[in-house]
């Protein structure tokens, strides 16, 4: 099924325009209360959605029509709107570039509709941590939506949106997607520009795409992919045509390793009752699989919260209060001014990543710390490797529970850190992953079965996730629907 093909088809039979389909979605977010969306484009998005119909550009489309609304996170850049990353140290802050991604999805149609809450800096795992207040998930408002793209999942989630753009460096777009029962994909590192995009730790960060359905997902992700000359990350790769070949794949015989660790009492039985459902449906489907020992979990997550904050240091030193953003007017010389700032304008996990950074980056722990952590990664890559020769796709659960109760883990970092475990290895090998929803838990909660696949094989990874959601039949609790129209 695809929400996005559906707005296609009612946009070329004429049943509403863009105009109309474009006001119908702000008044949506303005009438909404989850506090997923911090500010809707009413001018621009309006603007753009009057000139697509004076076109009449959309009739004359052979693909998908031009005018398909959809959310991004405020960390990426839009030219002439406000990205503050939901910190106070850049509030009223207006970037002058649009971001590579968001530019590639905007030549393609989609039409940005508003910036969507997130925790500050992208760092958190339940959009707890946010200048603009916590986002409600849509299945039960007591609830976190997950994070840090808490905002963009729960747009999706509650039908503001039929997609939205997220960044994943631990499992901020995967563990969200599980949390709040949509689908999340992670792409491999590089196969998106981060150009634009705010970094939180540049060599792990990464754009990806929300949806309620896989194939929507697949759409929005075609359209943001490619290489970017202004990212030295990005490769250069041939254009796929992810959506023409969604269903070509076949997981009949495909092999799927599962880590033990994922199915232990790290994680909730009711997940691992949910994954071991799963698992069976892809038997039935004729797919082999096998249990292995991973390893390295445990590692895996020390290691990315060595290597996260010391990048973070490093990205986040630039807010200083003399170029851009906040600038506390209380300090008397250049070093209260910038000490000032940064005290009035980070919040308190932004700070305490920021602190435990410089700390491992410091003179006489640089190599105990960082160096050893950089090893590390190097081994958890290779162990990657291993696997993915012996297994087309590594599945597991996305999260080791459904969303918590806000304030859950106030107080408690460590217990919260805990939340990305299935996700966090992935990035630290670059490696494409994807959340489906694959069930509900006793309080009717949804949860998230994540498939890993090998570097730059998207296509076939879309594809045993496109199949696997046919089976599952997992339904949205609120479906994207345009009011009135």
């Amino acid at each position: 099924m695809s929400i996005l093909k559906q707005i296609d088809a009612d946009l070329k039979s004429g049943k509403y325009s863009v105009t109309e389909l474009t006001q119908s979605v702000l008044q949506n977010i303005k009438s909404d209360n989850s506090n997923a969306f911090i500010e809707s484009f009413d001018s621009s998005a309006l603007n753009t959605a009057n000139q697509l119909d004076s076109s009449q550009v959309n009739q004359q489309a052979a693909g998908l029509v031009k005018g398909l609304p959809v959310g991004i996170k405020d960390n990426m850049c839009l030219e002439n709107h406000g990205v503050t990353c939901a910190s106070a140290i850049l509030k009223g802050y207006k970037s002058p570039y649009t971001s590579t991604a968001v530019q590639k999805m905007m030549d393609d149609g989609f039409v940005p509709v508003g910036r969507l809450n997130m925790d500050e800096f992208a760092m958190g795992s339940s959009n707890e941590y946010s200048v603009y207040g916590l986002v409600n998930n849509p299945w039960d408002t007591n609830r976190v939506p997950g994070g840090s793209s808490g905002g963009s999942a729960a747009a999706v989630a509650a039908g503001l949106v039929p997609v939205s753009l997220g960044s994943d460096t631990g499992g901020s777009i995967r563990q969200p997607a599980s949390f709040c029962g949509v689908v999340g994909l992670k792409p491999t590192y590089g196969r998106v520009s981060r150009y634009g995009l705010v970094a939180f730790a540049s060599s792990l960060d990464q754009i990806g795409p929300f949806a309620q359905y896989v194939e929507d997902a697949a759409i929005l992700f075609e359209s943001i992919c490619g290489f970017d000359p202004n990212d030295s990350t990005s490769e250069s790769r041939d254009d796929e045509s992810f959506v023409a070949q969604l269903n070509d794949g076949t997981l009949k015989g495909k092999r799927i390793g599962v880590p033990n660790e994922l199915m232990s009492d790290k994680v909730s039985q009711a997940v691992q009752d949910a994954t071991k459902s799963t698992l069976n449906l892809l038997e039935d489907a004729g797919a082999i699989i096998e249990f292995f020992d991973f390893k390295y979990f445990d590692e895996a997550l020390a290691t990315y919260y060595i290597l996260a904050p010391a990048e973070a240091s490093s990205n986040l030193s630039r807010f200083d209060g003399v170029r851009y953003g906040h600038r506390s007017p209380k300090g008397q010389t250049l070093k209260e001014m910038i000490e000032l700032t940064r005290q009035e304008g980070f919040g308190d996990e932004v700070k305490r990543r920021i602190i435990l950074g410089t700390y491992v980056l410091s003179s006489g722990y640089y190599d105990a710390y960082y160096g050893k952590a950089q090893q590390i990664r190097g081994v958890v890559t290779q162990r990657y490797a291993e696997l993915l020769e012996k297994y087309d796709f590594i599945c597991s659960p996305t999260a080791p529970t459904t969303a918590f109760e806000k304030g859950a883990h106030e107080g408690d970092p460590l217990t919260m850190y805990l939340s990305d475990l299935a996700t966090i290895p992935v990035n630290l090998a670059g490696l494409p992953a994807i959340s489906i929803p694959c069930g509900l838990d006793s309080n009717h909660l949804p949860i998230g079965f994540q498939l890993t696949g090998g570097w730059f094989k998207e296509q076939s990874l879309l594809q045993a996730a496109y199949e696997l959601e046919q089976s599952i039949g997992f339904k949205p609790k609120h479906s994207f629907n345009v009011e009135g129209l």
